[in-house]
């Protein structure tokens, strides 16, 4: 719905300065037209600050000015960057994913390179494999929290206990060793 806007001195049943957002219907019974009476197809009506008298184009201009200026200082996203004021990206958050990373140890708790890590999501029954670098370290991004998934390495024939990563789990980053038995 379209509003125009009408200044309250007008009419006398408004006596305080400022402005009435009216409808397109027209101004309330008892007040007088605003300018150019009844009829006239372009509204217009006097800014009580500057005492110039306004239409509905120079209004969209000035509109059209102030939204201009506000893009330009960053204030709104413009393209894939974005950068917008109190605005959040979701892009770079990955919302619903976590990062699933650890430690493979042997019985002796010394790290083990070469150590081969299995994900598994028990939905759709997809594994995802990782070998361990020379620290023995894991990592698996992208992992969906919504889902469960299972957890193990193996190396030599020896394997870890299969551990649970669980939905219910909130944490962004589950670190977890694995010790080959």
């Amino acid at each position: 719905m379209n509003f125009r806007a009408v200044p309250r001195f007008t009419c006398p049943q408004w006596r305080s300065a400022g402005w009435l957002w009216l409808p397109p219907l027209g101004p309330p019974s008892g007040c007088p037209p605003v300018s150019g009476g009844a009829g006239k197809e372009k509204a217009t009506w006097r800014s009580p600050s500057r005492g110039r008298l306004w239409n509905r184009r120079s209004r969209a201009s000035a509109v059209a000015g102030v939204l201009f200026a506000f893009m330009a200082a960053g204030g709104l996203p413009v393209g894939s960057h974005g950068g917008g004021v109190g605005i959040q990206e979701a892009r770079a958050q990955n919302l619903g994913m976590r990062v699933v990373s650890g430690v493979v140890v042997d019985a002796n708790s010394a790290s083990l390179p070469g150590a081969t890590v299995f994900l598994k999501d028990l939905k759709s029954k997809n594994i995802r494999s990782f070998t361990s670098d020379a620290q023995g370290n894991y990592r698996f991004t992208q992992v969906n929290m919504a889902q469960d998934h299972e957890l193990w390495a193996e190396k030599d024939g020896k394997k870890s206990p299969v551990k649970t990563v669980s939905s219910w789990d909130t944490r962004k980053e589950f670190v977890q060793e694995l010790k080959l038995k």
